[in-house]
């Protein structure tokens, strides 16, 4: 049952891909482009593992409470389940997008501060969105912590390999569409 409801996500997210992305992305540059694809692939994947099923759980998000837990790292402080593979999985979670991010954005966008701010809004939307969707699923701020502290990880990945990632999409950049 569980999983036609995430067949059905996954059917809207190649839809939206080919209806709108696909030719919105086509008019831009090959190098842009592929970063777009990839990081929407990326995002589908964090969808996947966080978030769905969410179209067949939307006629359902207020028949369930709301949890939230504003104690950081509670769970480990109190022992509770098995606190240090999440967050270890929440940090590589936003790894990929704080690398990819900045090679998303214009020269001048590619800054640590709106890598920052980026991944913390991506990070609020899982979090904010999670238990109004999932009756399992809960609002943590551990992990928001622990997302953020990945994205920015990945943002330190991105400064260690720019000098050979930049040259590398500036050369996809120059060969023919």
């Amino acid at each position: 049952m569980h999983n036609w409801k995430i067949f059905i996500d996954v059917v809207a997210l190649v839809l939206l891909y080919f209806l709108f992305f696909r030719k919105k992305w086509y008019t831009q540059r090959r190098d842009i482009r592929l970063m777009k694809i990839l990081m929407y692939i990326y995002l589908s994947f964090v969808l996947f593992f966080t978030m769905m099923p969410i179209i067949c759980n939307l006629p359902f998000v207020f028949d369930h409470p709301y949890n939230i837990n504003l104690v950081p790292f509670d769970d480990y402080i109190n022992g509770r389940g098995d606190v240090i593979r999440q967050i270890v999985l929440n940090v590589i979670m936003t790894i990929p997008f704080g690398f990819l991010f900045p090679l998303t954005q214009k020269e001048e966008k590619r800054t640590f501060s709106r890598t920052l701010l980026f991944t913390l809004l991506l990070t609020l939307s899982i979090e904010l969105l999670q238990p109004i969707l999932n009756d399992w699923r809960s609002n943590d701020v551990t992990d928001i912590i622990t997302n953020t502290t990945g994205g920015l990880i990945g943002y330190g990945i991105y400064l260690l390999f720019r000098p050979i990632s930049v040259p590398i999409l500036n050369n996809i950049r120059e060969k023919k569409n």
